[in-house]
This record gives structure tokens, C-alpha cells and sequence, in this order.
């Protein structure tokens, strides 16, 4: 399954980037999350790896960050590992003007383990885009209410 959300934030590139790239404020646009704690490679680089938790309902969940491209301000890449799901995400970062940045996130599943989350992918599978383009405006509206 593959998909992509898209905004375009009043802010310039370099300043979306700068606040993607910082896990400080994933808190700010991701609902639930709780920490990331690097695992190994140069934090925040290719080829690192770093462990997300997030609060559920039941729990945490916990995902498997390996960056494979940082190219910030441009773009990042990654794969993510859950028990039941694997996907990678391309974000890209396009300048409109000096003050107008296009985000574009690529998001394609390529796991689905377990009846439960196969049922949800094959039954709602407009879900999972939902709750990216949820992501995706939250950090707009977060990166333009900064200074």
C-alpha cells in the first residue's frame, strides 16, 4: 500500500527542515509519542537507528527508526519496523518562494503481520493515509506558529 500527503507551509525550507530534523518537537505534531532513543550510527544521520515510542490505548508502541538518506533541507528517508507492520517514508521538501516551503510525504507499507492489521489494511485502508495527513497538518500548523 503507497501513498502521499501533501502541504505547503508558510515557512522558508530551511526552517521546515531544521524543525523535522529535531526530535524535540515530533511531540508537538504526532499525537501520542512519548520518546525516541538512539540505538546506533551518527544520530540523526544515514544508517542510523533509533527506537519511537508512543502512547496507544493499551500501552506503548514501539517502531524502528533506520534513517536511510538524510538530505535535509531536500528531502529524509526512512523504514520503519513495528511487530506488525514494515513501511518506508520519503519526505521531501520543495521551496515555492522564500517564504513557502511544499512538504510531501511518500508512505508506502510493505508488511502487514497479524489478522488483526490485515483486516484494518484490507477494510480501512484509508485510515493509515488519514493519520499521516493528520501528521502532516499538525506540523504545519506547528512549524507556522513559530518564530
Amino acid at each position: 500500500m503507497k501513498f502521499t500527503c501533501s502541504v505547503t507551509i508558510n515557512k522558508p525550507k530551511a526552517q521546515v527542515a531544521a524543525y523535522f530534523s529535531n526530535p524535540k518537537y515530533l511531540k508537538e505534531y504526532q499525537e501520542g509519542f512519548i520518546r525516541k532513543t538512539h540505538i546506533s550510527g551518527n544520530e540523526g544521520q544515514t544508517g542510523a537507528i533509533s527506537k519511537m515510542y508512543y502512547k496507544m490505548r493499551k500501552g506503548e508502541m514501539e517502531l524502528t527508526e533506520t534513517i536511510t538518506n538524510n538530505s535535509l533541507p531536500d528531502f529524509f528517508s526512512g523504514q520503519y519496523h513495528h511487530k506488525h507492520t514494515d513501511n518506508t517514508m520519503l519526505c521531501t521538501f520543495k521551496e515555492l518562494d522564500s517564504n513557502t516551503t511544499q512538504c510531501d510525504w511518500e508512505v508506502e507499507y510493505t508488511a502487514f503481520r497479524g489478522f488483526v492489521i490485515n483486516v484494518m489494511k484490507t477494510v480501512f485502508p484509508s485510515m493509515f493515509k488519514k493519520q499521516v495527513q493528520k501528521w502532516l497538518q499538525n506540523f504545519k500548523t506547528f512549524v507556522e506558529k513559530q518564530d
